[in-house]
Parts: C-alpha cells; structure tokens; sequence
C-alpha cells in the first residue's frame, strides 16, 4: 500500500515558496481593501439616510457632511491602525507599511463618490436633494448584495449560495437605513 504525499504539487505545477508567499499577502491585502470599502458603505448608508431626513436643503452642506464623513473615516482607521501597530510591534510604521495602510483604507474615501455625485445632480436642479440622498441609499444597500453576490459565487457554492449572501449583506445594510429611520422618528 503506497502513501499519499503529505505535500501534493497544486495543479499548475510547483509554486515557489516565494510566489505562494506573495500571493496570500495579496489576497489578504485585497480581503482588507473590500473590507473597509464594506464598512465605510455602510456608514455612509448610514449617513446620507440621516441627512435626507434633516431639515437641509442645501446640497452644498449635504455634500461636506458626505466628504467629511468619509474622510473622517479614513482619517480615524489611520490613526487606528497606526496605534495597533505601535501596540503590537513597539515601533511606529515604517514607509513601506505607512504606504500599505493608504492603500488598504483608500476605498473609504470611494464609497463618498455616488453619494456626492447624487447630491451634485441635485445642485443642479435634477432632483430634490431628499430624493438624491435616498437614492444614494439605495444605491449603498444594492453594493452590499452585489458584494455579497459575487462573494457567494467567489466561494464555488452556486447561485443559490450566493443570492442568500447577497441578501445576509442587504439585509444589514437595510437594518442600518432602518434603525436610521426609526431614531429619527
């Protein structure tokens, strides 16, 4: 009886250590990405529902509270993630990390682009500025089951797998637009 090999060659051929290596740090730096461009959906959902309910008619000041948002976000996960890198390694970032972590977060700062570009659609007189905040919503909460989605398809379990994804990220995002309405009644 012969034993398998405890270490089988992947299916293209061998991968060097080094290759594998880099690959995984790819994955983990691209898993990091969708990761803060999910959370800072979500709080912008979050924000733009609570501003189509506010007494502002002014798209200008409906769009600096969007941008600071957002770039608050980003500001504040620097600042986090500078601070669990001290805590951790005892040193401050180096270049090379401090580069890393602006990549990493620099999707924060994306998720602001519908909603401002909404609200400048209705500086224009396209739309109510309520309506353009709310179709931002709904466009935030339709990127949550895209994300989802293609997740689930991601993962190799069908379409059935990743519709019931899609609709686990809707269903938060739709809990954040609902909590946000019920706290402001």
């Amino acid at each position: 009886m012969t034993t398998p090999d405890p270490d089988p060659e992947p299916r293209g051929g061998a991968v060097e250590p080094g290759i594998a290596a880099t690959a995984a740090r790819a994955g983990d730096t691209a898993a990091a990405r969708l990761k803060e461009r999910i959370y800072a959906t979500i709080t912008l959902t979050a924000v733009v529902v609570t501003l189509s309910e506010a007494d502002t008619h002014d798209p200008e000041e409906a769009a600096l509270t969007v941008a600071g948002a957002a770039l608050g976000v980003w500001m504040a996960t620097l600042v986090a993630d500078e601070q669990a890198h001290r805590a951790v390694s005892k040193r401050g970032a180096s270049r090379a990390e401090i580069r890393t972590a602006l990549y990493v977060s620099a999707p924060l700062l994306l998720s602001a682009v519908g909603p401002l570009v909404l609200i400048g659609v209705s500086a224009l007189g396209a739309m109510d500025l309520g309506t353009s905040l709310l179709i931002s919503a709904g466009v935030e909460v339709a990127t949550l089951f895209l994300w989802g989605w293609r997740t689930g398809l991601r993962m190799g379990n069908g379409p059935l797998s990743a519709l019931v994804s899609g609709l686990l990220d809707t269903a938060i995002g739709v809990g954040v637009v609902g909590v946000k309405f019920l706290a402001g009644h």
